[in-house]
């Protein structure tokens, strides 16, 4: 969702900033135009960064000796550190 967001900020600096030719004297509308591509991209970039953080996975393989029957007996659980986080 941040990526997206962060392209609708850039699309919507970019025609503030290079389709509209409307001179105002409160706003400085390029001005405005390139602060928001600006943030555009911060934010796809923060995206990116979250999006590669949450693939990342643990995966932990237990070995132990049941003591009733004698066996070898492995276990593995996969954890994601995120997910547990709410993220």
């Amino acid at each position: 969702m941040s990526i997206g967001a962060g392209i609708v900020l850039f699309v919507i600096g970019a025609i503030l900033a290079f389709a509209l030719n409307v001179q105002l004297d409160w706003v400085n509308l390029d001005l405005v135009g390139y602060i928001l591509m600006g943030a555009g991209v911060v934010v796809v970039l923060i995206g990116i960064v979250l999006l590669m953080r949450r693939r990342r996975s643990d995966v932990v393989t237990h070995t132990a000796v049941d003591p009733v029957a004698g066996e070898r007996v492995t276990r593995r659980s996969t954890a994601t550190p995120d997910d547990t986080a709410g993220l």
